[in-house]
């Protein structure tokens, strides 16, 4: 299994430690992954356990691997962001009482830069045959902010990809080009069900790059 060096998982927190977020989740997988699996950032259930996509949304992507003859074991996972970035809100209990809450949020720009350097590197370390991005966060992470999913789902696309250059602070592209699948987040069925047809589609064309 791979895991990025220590000094960098640090390095990641101390970068930011200034922003709402919480809890650190390292990327899964194996050295040389059938594919590698880039999401948005983790949610709740991922910080409690330390493991990225569980719950829900998880179950979701297992689901999907397994239609295609894979298992988390198969693919490394990781995401933009390692820390759940979060915002306070109110839920109302059945008793009537109202108390504040973290909910999800998308990572801000800021905090995609933080962590840019460990998805650089687990990119770097690992080789992926095949990127498959969850979502729009990590397709513009790594093709660029215009990017977006509706229009590029279901679609292989080889090309450079966006890595931070700390020195320059700034993203440039690689000089290589990498094959980026774009397809929906898996919690995406839950609030739009419609994109389910979408999904298991573009999920079945992986099935057949990977056999190919």
């Amino acid at each position: 299994m791979y895991r990025i060096p220590e000094d960098l998982a640090e390095w990641g927190k101390q970068r930011i430690a200034e922003y709402a977020v919480e809890g650190f989740v390292w990327g899964s997988g194996p050295e040389k992954p059938a594919l590698m699996l880039v999401g948005e950032a983790p949610g709740e259930n991922e910080v409690e356990t330390g493991i990225p996509f569980t719950g829900r949304a998880g179950k979701e992507l297992m689901a999907s691997l397994a239609d295609i003859g894979l298992s988390r074991e198969d693919v490394y996972i990781t995401s933009a962001v390692r820390s759940r970035p979060y915002k306070w809100g109110e839920k109302r209990k059945r008793n009537g009482e109202v108390v504040e809450r973290k909910y999800n949020r998308t990572p801000n720009k800021k905090e995609i830069i933080a962590h840019a350097p460990i998805l650089d590197e687990e990119i770097r370390a690992t080789k992926p045959p095949l990127i498959v991005t969850l979502g729009n966060i990590g397709l513009q992470r790594l093709v660029g902010p215009k990017a977006k999913i509706t229009q590029l789902h279901g679609t292989l696309i080889e090309t450079p990809i966006f890595y931070w250059d700390e020195e320059n602070a700034s993203f440039e592209k690689t000089t290589e080009s990498y094959h980026i699948f774009p397809t929906f987040h898996p919690a995406s069925v839950f609030y739009n069900p419609v994109v389910r047809e979408y999904r298991d589609s573009d999920w079945e064309k992986i099935g057949r790059l990977i056999r190919s």
